[in-house]
């Protein structure tokens, strides 16, 4: 008897389980993007092998744990030989706007130590700021707006990539 009534349950439990998903959507995330740096002549500026380019690249998380939490990226090259920083969300985000569970707005902030070799014996060291907000909803977790030393640099658009491209 204990064997019937415990099939029964097993049978009772895979058909529950077997609830087709109509009722639920998925969160597309989307936080990653990719930031370009050039001069006013279109040159790479990330590329260190090119006169005038920087050398070395930090990236620190100014909500982080610590005052030293650096923040991981990537250098990458496009089709063409651009390189470019890859950044996938790894600083601490922060709620700077929760007017209601369902619709909030996250923000990221990130010093950039951007190092340019003058000559063998002297280099410059440019500090910069990145800010980036996201907008949280049930239907989307999303990069909205990049700004570069407190400048709009970007701001999404439906389903194009994130692309932020800084002239210096």
């Amino acid at each position: 008897m204990k064997n019937i009534l415990f099939g029964a349950l097993i049978i009772f439990f895979a058909l529950l389980s077997c609830k087709g998903d109509d009722d639920y959507s998925l969160q597309k995330i989307d936080q990653i993007f990719d930031l370009y740096m050039k001069n006013t002549a279109g040159q790479d500026l990330l590329n260190a092998k090119k006169a005038g380019s920087f050398t070395s690249i930090s990236m620190n998380d100014v909500n982080g744990l610590a005052d030293v939490a650096p923040v991981s990226f990537t250098l990458k090259a496009a089709a063409d030989s651009t390189l470019y920083i890859e950044y996938i969300a790894s600083a601490k985000r922060v709620t700077i706007d929760s007017v209601s569970p369902a619709d909030r707005t996250y923000e990221s902030r990130i010093a950039l130590a951007l190092t340019r070799k003058l000559t063998d014996t002297t280099s410059i060291v440019t500090n910069d700021t990145l800010k980036i907000q996201y907008r949280y909803t049930p239907s989307v977790f999303e990069v909205s707006k990049v700004y570069y030393n407190n400048v709009l640099e970007f701001t999404k658009t439906p389903n194009a990539l994130n692309v932020v491209t800084i002239v210096k």
